[in-house]
């Protein structure tokens, strides 16, 4: 069977490189090793952890913030099984609408473990062994990431008590202590969710403070923020050793600085230490397709060291964000068909998808200094927002950073309800080179909580209206 690409992967990147090449005129293919599309994401990653943390921040809301509006419902009984049925639909709808559109793209599907076993092959090996090759004139490969554990430590996950996200988003009961590895989006995020549903969560950080990479200024007040709710943070601290015991599981860490080592127990253990690029039985090696330190080398145009192989998302260089893969799947797809295909790695946002949720784009304040950028700086707290204290979600602000001399926005960071929302007017004015100034300029509906950006672009040159 001949194609023009067959693309290996159909999570966020691969299936969008699929149906974007299909749509130019290109017969493609896509090889997937699950029985349903969508990649880590869909299935056991973005889309299910955040319909949990939807459901337990209504149900944190019930039990907390109802009263104060004036709405009597009683103490909220958890019935953690339609909880989590409403995470499996929810993921059942957006597999099935992924099928739906390959299907209606042309787009033939195989299901399979795929692998390279020379250039313009791809091997589909199913569940059974059987076996079946597909020709290719061009070959993406976007097989994603996987769970890493921390450094020098060997972690046996059952996903009953030593969890990955994997196992995070499943679990029958609500454990009532949880202890979390890594203070990143993913630790934060899960543990939030199992905070709000009764269990006792404490985080261990290697790090000195939470989100690494993320805005200093945001982390420290998110910090508190989360400790405020219930989190308690262990940082500094070097993790030597992940046991199952006979009851729960223990974590065994030591001060970075050096000191003695404490080991704490807890029902569950979730390790959240980040995520490794997924090229296992591709045969990269053998096809002469170069790594750096795991990930897949690649040109400005997703060309790996072999002639006629890409690679995509979370395998390349670059944040592993689902949308960025997205983005590198469809500029890839017009690059293979001729046409100029390009992403703005300077414009790619992220969120922790916690309430409040955190939200940036662009530079933080370290990297202008590292870098030597005179930057100006706006900050609007939602405390002095209407919408905000109308909704009872004043907790957080908005900050803009701008070039000193021309003014062009540099960095957004938002901490606030609907942060992951209200990011994207920045994302879209950065994209165009704007200004402070124009953001500013720009008319605001009031009242709402993007009204804060506005307020903080204004405060750039000190001319916010409502502090």
């Amino acid at each position: 069977m001949s194609y023009d690409l067959v693309v290996i992967g159909t999570g966020p990147g691969g299936y969008v490189c699929a149906i974007r090449a299909a749509q130019l005129g290109l017969k493609t293919a896509v090889v997937e090793k699950r029985k349903t599309h969508g990649g880590t994401c869909l299935n056991i990653g973005c889309i299910p952890s955040k319909a949990l943390l939807h459901a337990s921040d209504l149900f944190e809301e019930a039990g907390h913030e109802f009263a104060h509006l004036g709405i009597q419902v009683g103490k909220p009984k958890l019935d953690l099984a339609a909880m989590m049925k409403h995470k499996d639909d929810t993921v059942g709808a957006n597999v099935q609408g992924v099928a739906f559109l390959l299907k209606k793209n042309k787009v033939d599907a195989f299901v399979g473990t795929g692998s390279i076993p020379a250039a313009g092959k791809v091997l589909v090996t199913a569940e059974d062994g059987s076996t079946q090759t597909l020709d290719a004139k061009n070959i993406v490969i976007a097989t994603g990431s996987d769970v890493a554990s921390p450094p020098g430590v060997k972690v046996d996950f059952d996903e009953k008590v030593i969890v990955s996200s994997t196992g995070a988003i499943a679990l029958e009961k609500v454990p009532a202590k949880m202890l979390v590895i890594g203070a990143g989006v993913i630790g934060l995020e899960l543990g939030s969710v199992w905070r709000r549903l009764g269990a006792e969560v404490t985080v261990v950080e290697y790090l000195d403070r939470i989100l690494p990479g993320m805005d200093s200024e945001v982390a420290k007040q998110f910090q508190r923020m989360l400790e405020k709710q219930g989190i308690k943070f262990l940082l500094s601290s070097k993790v030597t050793g992940v046991e199952k015991a006979k009851s729960g599981g223990t974590v065994t860490f030591e001060p970075v600085a050096g000191g003695e080592a404490t080991t704490l127990s807890a029902d569950v253990v979730l390790v959240a230490t980040g995520r490794r690029p997924y090229t296992d039985g591709l045969g990269l090696e053998a096809a002469g397709v170069a790594l750096d330190r795991g990930r897949i080398v690649i040109d400005d145009h997703f060309r790996s060291s072999v002639p006629g192989i890409y690679a995509i998302g979370d395998v390349v260089r670059g944040p592993m964000l689902a949308h960025k893969a997205e983005d590198e799947g469809v500029a890839c797809a017009e690059i293979i068909a001729g046409k100029a295909g390009h992403v703005n790695y300077d414009v790619i946002p992220g969120v922790v998808y916690t309430m409040p949720e955190v939200a940036a784009v662009g530079k933080t304040e370290e990297e202008l200094k590292a870098a030597g950028i005179a930057y100006t700086v706006g900050k609007f707290p939602f405390t002095a927002n209407g919408r905000a204290r109308a909704m009872r979600k004043m907790d957080g602000f908005a900050k803009v950073l701008a070039c000193a001399q021309t003014d062009r926005v540099l960095g957004v960071h938002i901490i606030g309800a609907g942060a992951g929302d209200m990011i994207h007017e920045a994302a879209v004015l950065m994209e165009f080179g704007g200004s402070s100034e124009d953001l500013a300029r720009t008319c605001h509906a009031h009242p709402t909580m993007s009204e804060a950006v506005k307020e903080a672009a204004m405060a750039v040159e000190k001319r916010a209206i409502h502090i």
